[in-house]
């Protein structure tokens, strides 16, 4: 019996990765469809069962900055600058939970999506790509509560004075980005086998706050010249500083492009080993997550 000679023509081939360094940028690009999907999945079920749904992204990061002022400015006496201390802790509250958020939640991509993964194929890179994307949103949102914040003490006192530098706002957005999706690209990986990886990603992520100038300027005359090198060996320091800088003047953060260029190598390090690091795990991952 001869079968017909038409040659069956398929829409999608899989083929397995030849290289560690192939990331299959051009089949994350194929699925960026997908990827706003995921986007809005992660959007909707975060507040969809919640009483006042969005409102919380206002919520969070202004009773942080309520309690940041009390505790750290009103009781610690630790000074903010010239700026109000109102100012100078949203600023930096409103940055670091964009990066804390980007670098938790991608840090449990493996064990979250483990049920997804085993069953439907996709680029994986896609899954991080979309935590910091729908990151982006709550990010945007925030930014608006700071910015009424800061019109309204520009307007009100005078010492806030913004200057040419907030144009590398978007620069310090991709660098944050970056930070995020690459450190935990790393952790992801590593906890595909130790699983209580997570807890202390928690833990370290407090700590690192610390080490990053949203409590406190790094300026501050209290900080010891050495200390304020080590500190800013951070990459998240110059970015938060910058931001700072950008928005109130050198009253409330500084600006160097040496230290700004190093966070930018820095990030773009972090983002290449992350992705190697994520594109080696995936091909196994199913056997121990």
């Amino acid at each position: 019996m001869e079968h017909s000679g038409t040659q069956e023509q398929w829409t999608e081939i899989i083929q397995p990765k030849s290289s560690l360094f192939d990331l299959q940028l051009r089949e994350v690009w194929r699925y960026r469809d997908l990827l706003m999907l995921l986007v809005r999945r992660d959007f909707v079920a975060t507040y969809k069962q919640t009483i006042l749904g969005p409102i919380w992204f206002f919520l969070q990061p202004l009773l942080t900055t309520i309690t940041f002022v009390f505790v750290f400015n009103n009781i610690a006496g630790i000074k903010t600058g010239t700026i109000p201390a109102m100012l100078f802790y949203i600023a930096g509250t409103t940055l670091w939970n964009y990066f804390s958020d980007c670098l938790t939640k991608t840090s449990t991509v493996f064990r979250d999506n483990a049920a997804v993964f085993g069953k439907v194929y996709f680029p994986r890179l896609i899954m991080p790509l979309s935590i910091v994307v729908s990151n982006l949103i709550k990010l945007g949102i925030q930014f608006v509560l700071f910015l009424v914040f800061w019109l309204y003490f520009l307007l009100t006192t005078d010492s806030v004075e913004p200057n040419w530098t907030i144009v590398l706002l978007p620069l310090l957005v991709l660098i944050m980005g970056g930070l995020g999706l690459g450190f935990g690209m790393i952790v992801s990986a590593m906890t595909t086998k130790y699983r209580d990886l997570v807890f202390l990603l928690t833990f370290a992520v407090q700590l690192l706050m610390y080490a990053t100038p949203v409590i406190y300027p790094i300026s501050s005359p209290g900080i010891n010249p050495t200390v304020r090198k080590a500190l800013m060996i951070n990459p998240m320091s110059p970015v938060i500083e910058t931001f700072r800088y950008a928005f109130t003047g050198a009253g409330g953060g500084v600006f160097s492009w040496g230290a700004l260029v190093y966070a930018i190598i820095f990030t773009l390090l972090v983002v290449l080993a992350g992705a190697l690091i994520f594109n080696k795990v995936e091909k196994s991952f199913m056997d121990t997550v």
